[in-house]
């Protein structure tokens, strides 16, 4: 059936992707955006968010949420770029994440490891976009100058992000104990997977 009410993400991890995704748009505009970094540009903590969200939710959820920060992120200042790039490169990274949300559990660095590479996927994905939409900022000889930062710097906010996004949805779901990302579980259900 299409329209199945067991792959819906339920309410509360609806609201808890809305309030994570609108506290790191906040924080991306206000503080990240205006760190003096070298190369003049900054981490991008909602593709970290939307990637993160999507590998602990699933490819649903991770296409919504990175939709809607998407379209969020491409009309709050300073957007200076086609309306719609950041919710398409949103969009279809939090469902490409999404897609191993079953694979997290795997070791508990796992999910550093898939934030990082949708990071650099996102961040590909974007400039690949730009350059066909004819954006001068992102022709080859300036992306292959900015990539390798924007995405060093994605890698290296990301265990930060990462900890964040699982704290916080931790919280507000209420889930309180032991769940699959607790470090001590996935190396259990690791060494379990090893000895079958």
């Amino acid at each position: 059936m299409l329209h199945s009410t067991a792959s819906r993400p339920p309410t509360g991890r609806r609201l808890t992707a809305v309030a994570v995704i609108t506290l790191a748009l906040i924080v991306q505009v206000s503080v990240t955006n205006r760190l003096p970094l070298p190369g003049s540009v900054a981490p991008d903590l909602v593709l970290l968010t939307v990637v993160a969200l999507a590998l602990v939710n699933g490819p649903l959820l991770g296409l919504v949420t990175g939709f809607c920060a998407g379209l969020t992120a491409d009309i709050v200042p300073p957007a200076d770029h086609t309306i719609g790039r950041y919710a398409l490169v949103y969009c279809l990274a939090g469902y490409i994440c999404g897609l191993f949300a079953d694979e997290m559990d795997r070791s508990p660095v796992t999910p550093f490891i898939g934030v990082a590479a949708g990071a650099l996927a996102g961040t590909l994905l974007y400039v690949g976009v730009g350059m066909m939409l004819g954006d001068p900022r992102a022709s080859l000889p300036v992306a292959s100058r900015l990539v390798p930062l924007m995405v060093l710097y994605d890698v290296l906010a990301s265990p930060f992000v990462v900890w964040a996004v699982l704290r916080l949805t931790r919280r507000l779901e209420g889930e309180r104990g032991h769940d699959r990302y607790d470090p001590a579980t996935a190396r259990f259900r690791a060494m379990a997977r090893e000895r079958m």
